[in-house]
């Protein structure tokens, strides 16, 4: 079950990123009076056209991956074989994998929250 959570914690990072890529840097940069380079940016990567199309379908796949990452992530673990300490530290190999996985989903949940706000909050509150 290990390796799966660190892959969930792994994907839950890029399906963030990808909201964050799609929808709310573009909005940040063309806010800050930079909409020549994001026209730029879009005709020359674009791939980046197809995730600002289908917006909705990927902030529902990144919220469902991060709540599994977090039921992955703070469910009681039982049962679970780790290997004696990693590290100088004496931390052992279960510990710094949770250790990393948990900074991981906080970033991934930022990303998310940043790209949610961008992308559907902002523009309500401010048209």
């Amino acid at each position: 079950m290990k390796p799966i959570r660190e892959l969930v914690s792994i994907a839950s990072l890029f399906t963030s990123f990808s909201t964050l890529l799609c929808c709310a840097l573009p909005s940040l940069l063309v806010a800050i009076g930079l909409g020549a380079a994001v026209a730029g940016v879009f005709s020359g990567l674009p791939w980046l056209n197809t995730l600002v199309k289908h917006h909705n379908f990927l902030f529902l796949v990144a919220g469902i991956v991060l709540v599994f990452n977090g039921w992955l992530l703070f469910r009681k673990r039982t049962g679970e074989v780790c290997l004696p300490a990693a590290n100088e530290t004496g931390e052992t190999a279960c510990a710094t994998a949770h250790r990393w996985n948990f900074w991981i989903f906080g970033v991934s949940i930022g990303l998310f929250l940043i790209g949610v706000t961008v992308t559907y909050i902002l523009p309500a509150v401010l048209f």
